[in-house]
């Protein structure tokens, strides 16, 4: 499977009910050969208007933070555990976790990172697979709000940098 045929099944998924409220599923972005992949707790509405991946307020945060630590955005794989917008962007719910669960399991395996970024304690929820390295850290809306959070998230962005080069 590639992750374009992974990206239709997402489109066209029917698991759970998030997808009746959605414009747009949102699989995720970025290059199949990516070393990092970070992985988010699902769209929010900017990402549910366009179909892509952090393109919101925290999504600007977010590229910032990266840039400034060298990382850049198209070299990276970008997802989050579910794949549609939750009613006023909430935490999604249990079962909305494991509908959507398969396929960020499917992702990591196409995809083969060193690295993968888990942020935010949904998205620390995720199996792990063998010879790949998970960092926990907090989302970056939390981040963007809290200021000892933030400052979590900027070392482990920080030492993620020192993994990668």
């Amino acid at each position: 499977m590639s992750l374009e045929d992974l990206n239709k099944q997402i489109y066209d998924c029917r698991k759970c009910r998030l997808w009746k409220g959605a414009k747009h599923a949102v699989p995720g972005e970025g290059p199949q050969n990516a070393r990092l992949m970070l992985v988010g707790q699902n769209p929010g509405k900017e990402e549910d208007k366009t179909g892509r991946p952090f393109v919101g307020r925290t999504g600007r945060f977010l590229n910032h933070v990266l840039a400034e630590h060298g990382i850049k955005r198209e070299d990276i794989f970008i997802t989050s555990v579910v794949k549609h917008f939750t009613p006023k962007n909430r935490k999604p719910k249990l079962d909305e976790i494991e509908a959507c669960i398969s396929y960020l399991v499917e992702q990591i395996k196409l995809v083969k990172p060193s690295v993968v970024l888990l942020m935010g304690t949904i998205a620390w929820q995720a199996p792990r697979e063998e010879d790949i390295v998970y960092i926990e850290t907090y989302h970056p809306s939390a981040a963007m709000r809290f200021p000892r959070m933030r400052e979590k998230f900027l070392e482990d962005i920080k030492a993620l940098n020192k993994r990668l080069f």
